[in-house]
């Protein structure tokens, strides 16, 4: 019997404008549905960071689960690498172009994410969801 296949998970900031709509970016690119996504203040990304050891009221930071039903301990990556990791799952055009960026050192790529992350409600606002474009989308979310 094979094993099913992983279940990525990207946990992003539900608060964040920008974050939201990097979400609906990827969600329409990802015709397969790949990737599913959870608020990192919703219920099941806080016990995953708890599980974790991660912090629980931090959410300047992304999370990227690989497999979500097969969580390994230090298995997420987080900010950038968890961006990148996302994109590849998503694949094709703009997202996949975007791998270029892991040539640069972490702690570059890091740098800019930590700016952008501290400006990020006055650059874009806190969301105000608007429902869904596509019902289907309901189903990629924990």
């Amino acid at each position: 019997m094979s094993e099913a296949p992983p279940w990525p998970v990207l946990l992003y900031d539900g608060q964040c404008g920008l974050c939201n709509r990097v979400v609906r970016r990827l969600l329409r690119a990802d015709r397969a549905g790949r990737l599913h996504y959870a608020p990192l203040q919703s219920e099941p990304a806080q016990a995953y960071l708890r599980a974790q050891g991660l912090p629980v009221a931090d959410f300047d930071s992304l999370v990227f689960v690989p497999d979500w039903n097969r969580p390994a301990a230090g298995a997420y990556r987080l900010r950038t690498d968890g961006a990148l990791a996302a994109c590849a799952v998503v694949g094709g055009g703009l997202w996949q172009a975007v791998g270029w960026m892991r040539f640069i050192p972490a702690g570059v790529r890091d740098l800019g994410y930590k700016v952008v992350a501290r400006f990020r409600y006055v650059l874009f606002d806190r969301y105000q969801p608007p429902p869904l474009p596509d019902p289907e989308w309901a189903r990629r979310f924990l």
